[in-house]
């Protein structure tokens, strides 16, 4: 008997200390949806015909 009743003291200070876990928050809350704005330079953030000269290859610098 003495040991549950050591227990849920043990238990109310914690929850003392502690109180309760805060709130779920759901996923729509963290999310932001924007429309993509065009850059203000005009140009392309991305080009996949040229993006592979912007990488280093030691095949290509040695000419293999």
């Amino acid at each position: 008997m003495e040991t549950e009743s050591s227990l849920d003291a043990a238990a109310a200070a914690r929850h003392a200390r502690f109180g309760r876990l805060p709130d779920r928050i759901q996923f729509h809350e963290m999310v932001e949806e924007k429309v993509a704005e065009p850059n203000a330079s005009g140009i392309a953030s991305y080009n996949p015909e040229g993006s592979w000269n912007h990488f280093s290859c030691l095949a290509l610098d040695l000419g293999l």
